[in-house]
C-alpha cells in the first residue's frame, strides 16, 4: 500500500487551482490549505478529492470541486465574527472552512426553504451549491447590507453570483460561470404545460 501525501495534494490545490483562478483572499487560502478535505469524503474517494471535479458521495449527492468552494467563499467576503447561515453543505467541509475563517456559523441541513429564522438576521447566507432560484423567505433572514453567495442555474448554465441586500431588496451580480453541484432542496417548482 502506497502512502498518499494529502498535505502535498492540498498545497498543490491551493497553488494550481485556487491562486491561478482569482481566489486570493488570504483567509480562504489559509482555510483551504489547513482543512483536510480528504476527511470529509468517503474513503474510496480520498485520493481524488483534490482534483477539480465534483466528488460523488453516493445517493446522488456530490461535493463541490475545490475551485467552486474557494470562489464561493472568496465571493462572500466573510469577516471573522460574522454570522453565516450555511445551506446545502453535504459533508461538513464548508462548515469547517467557515469556522477556520472565524465565522459564527448556523448550519441548516434540512430542506432550506425557510432557513433557520431563529438566529436571523445573518450577515451572510451561503448556499453550498447551485440553485434554480433563491427562496424568498431567505431575504427576510438577511441583515441589511448582508450578502448571499451561491451558484444560480440559468438556462442550463451555472453562474457564481453574489447578492447584496439594500433597502430590503436583494440585487445580484454574476462573478463567473462555474461548475457546481446542485444544492438539494432548491429545485424550481415544475410549471404546468408551457409553450
Amino acid at each position: 500500500m502506497t502512502h498518499v501525501d494529502f498535505a502535498a495534494m492540498r498545497a498543490a490545490m491551493v497553488a494550481s487551482q485556487l491562486r491561478t483562478s482569482d481566489v486570493n483572499d488570504p483567509a480562504v487560502l489559509a482555510a483551504m490549505a489547513s482543512v483536510a478535505r480528504e476527511e470529509f469524503v468517503p474513503a474510496a474517494r480520498r485520493e481524488t478529492c483534490y482534483t477539480d471535479r465534483p466528488v460523488p458521495l453516493g445517493n446522488g449527492a456530490a461535493m463541490n470541486p475545490p475551485l467552486a468552494t474557494g470562489r464561493l467563499l472568496a465571493a462572500a467576503q466573510i469577516e471573522p465574527g460574522e454570522k453565516v447561515l450555511l445551506l446545502g453543505d453535504a459533508t461538513g467541509y464548508t462548515l469547517a472552512l467557515l469556522r477556520h475563517m472565524g465565522a459564527e456559523v448556523v448550519l441548516c441541513g434540512a430542506k432550506p426553504a425557510q432557513g433557520d429564522g431563529k438566529q436571523a438576521p445573518y450577515d451572510v447566507i451561503l448556499i453550498d451549491g447551485a440553485v434554480d432560484a433563491l427562496p424568498p423567505a431567505l431575504n427576510a433572514q438577511l441583515a441589511e447590507g448582508g450578502r448571499v453567495a451561491t451558484g444560480l442555474i440559468e438556462r442550463g448554465v451555472t453562474r457564481l453570483v453574489l447578492g447584496r441586500k439594500a433597502g430590503g431588496t436583494l440585487g445580484f451580480a454574476t462573478i463567473a460561470d462555474m461548475e457546481m453541484v446542485r444544492a438539494n432542496g432548491f429545485e424550481a417548482e415544475k410549471a404546468g404545460f408551457v409553450f
